[in-house]
């Protein structure tokens, strides 16, 4: 139930940004591919073979040409130093599919693919010697799919609908890459990162926070298990028990207006999901929630809302970066 109420969400979240800027399912045409051997190859590749929900990947040479689809599976294979020459654009960021976290990190931009829906032969065309998917649904069919092209990274046992955890995406993408020397250090750069913002305010530990979010069918708040929620705790504070209670296993709950000082914590963080800012400050309801009354509030949008969704590592250290202060001022703004 939780998984399938979290992918509910997820698909819905996705879908009115497809309708909110025209995109289609396939790919657009981007600058010709190289089709001389790509500074991805690296020496001294050993064959490696990757647990996944599907059963063992194995991959007996050095990728050359990767096609990254799963949800920030481009992001992680970048910050590995690899360029995918196909890449999925989840968060509809346009150009070369990334945030402000990686910009300049492509020399050849990469073929943009479509993300829940898949053009099999134009990623075929590609001629990729390994598929990322790692962050994905986790579904057979589109594993299956892919695999008759490719030897496909899936998602590991448990990863179903987009579960798959930042740790787990850097930890099987750099294996796949022969980059597991490079991937351990990207994680021990967001650990301490996050160690770093939280001792700089130590004043965030034990405060309670509110995640919201206000998309086109309402009001809702994220629960332990979602990445943004995660970020929080990492920083020191703790999700509001009220909100946990209600989780009844999911990673969202749905707030109907008459009980929107659900939201209300030390600190309140709301995304407005593909909606006007304006439609969340103006929101009369949610002016009335004592933490925005007392200025305690703060809404995310724009790049740090697409950072702080994302949770992909690259994007986390930007997030850890820009996100604590902006916070440290709202605490401070209820005082």
């Amino acid at each position: 139930m939780r998984k399938k109420l979290r992918f509910t969400h997820l698909l819905s979240f996705v879908m009115v940004a497809f309708v909110a800027i025209g995109l289609a399912a396939c790919g657009s045409k981007t600058s010709e591919q190289p089709e001389k051997k790509s500074d991805n190859e690296t020496n001294g590749f050993s064959a490696v073979t990757i647990e996944t929900k599907f059963g063992k990947a194995e991959i007996k040479e050095q990728p050359e040409r990767i096609v990254a689809l799963g949800w920030g599976d481009a992001e992680t294979a970048l910050a590995l130093g690899v360029e995918p020459v196909g890449a999925s654009d989840w968060l509809a960021f346009g150009g070369e599919g990334v945030g402000p976290w990686l910009e300049g990190a492509y020399k050849t931009p990469p073929t943009i693919l479509g993300t829940t829906e898949l053009d099999y032969e134009q990623i075929a065309s590609l001629e990729p010697d390994l598929i990322l998917d790692v962050r994905s649904s986790g579904d057979q069919e589109r594993y299956n799919r892919l695999s008759e092209i490719a030897p496909t990274v899936g998602v590991p046992e448990g990863g179903d609908n987009y579960l798959t955890s930042y740790q787990q995406q850097v930890q099987m993408i750099a294996k796949a890459l022969g980059k597991e020397a490079e991937g351990e250090k990207l994680l021990k750069d967001v650990d301490a990162a996050f160690e770093k913002a939280k001792e700089k305010y130590p004043q965030f530990t034990g405060k309670t926070v509110a995640v919201g979010a206000y998309t086109s069918e309402g009001w809702g708040a994220y629960v332990t298990g979602d990445s943004r929620v995660d970020f929080m705790t990492k920083l020191g504070f703790t999700n509001k028990k009220e909100i946990e209670e209600k989780a009844n296993d999911d990673f969202y709950i749905k707030i109907a207006d008459e009980q929107l000082e659900l939201l209300d914590a030390d600190l309140t963080v709301v995304l407005p999901i593909w909606v006007d800012t304006k439609e969340v400050t103006g929101n009369a309801l949610y002016k009335k929630i004592p933490s925005v009354v007392d200025g305690r509030s703060i809404i995310i949008d724009s790049d740090y809302a697409n950072a702080f969704s994302s949770g992909t590592a690259p994007a986390l250290l930007w997030a850890i970066e820009k996100l604590p202060p902006m916070f440290h001022q709202a605490l401070e703004g209820g005082e």
